[in-house]
């Protein structure tokens, strides 16, 4: 789960400009700075809005679960901020759909969840994230929540 503090900060920052490829200034230049800090970009900080800035986005909205579409809005200036994934579900036993299928995807790369991919929360899905939870450090609840999908988005994906 996030701190309160960064909670904050991060719901202060949905008021934001709207940034996608051809823009320029300060505000382009924060979001170098900020994908620079969270290792996606490598590039100058020059406040330009480039390719290399579009793939950096594309790169960190991959990873924290957002559309994959370049542009930065609310949500993605949110978990920039935030350094991590924002607005996920809580899922446990019973949920059903396609977060569960990315769960289930993820679980599947760290070799915890071998059973079906199929979008249902079932005992095995809850097992492999109780044995990811717990190699994690978090607490092995099979829940997945805030610390959990956190952790998650720092598995290669």
């Amino acid at each position: 789960m996030q701190t309160s503090d960064t909670q904050a900060n991060a719901q202060a920052q949905i008021n934001k400009p709207l940034l996608q490829l051809g823009a320029r200034g300060e505000a382009v230049r924060e979001l170098q700075v900020l994908l620079t800090n969270l290792t996606v970009y490598i590039g100058t900080i020059d406040g330009i809005f480039g390719r290399d800035v579009k793939s950096a986005v594309i790169a960190y909205q991959h990873r924290v679960f957002l559309v994959e579409d370049g542009i930065v809005g609310p949500l993605t200036w949110q978990a920039l901020y935030a350094g991590g994934p924002v607005n996920m579900p809580i899922l446990q036993q019973g949920s059903k759909g396609k977060t569960v299928l990315t769960l289930q995807r993820l679980l599947n790369i760290t070799k915890d969840y071998l059973g079906a991919i199929d979008g249902d929360f079932g005992s095995g899905t809850k097992a492999a994230v109780q044995a990811f939870q717990k190699r994690s450090g978090l607490v092995a609840d099979g829940i997945v929540g805030d610390r959990t999908w956190n952790a998650l988005s720092k598995i290669p994906h």
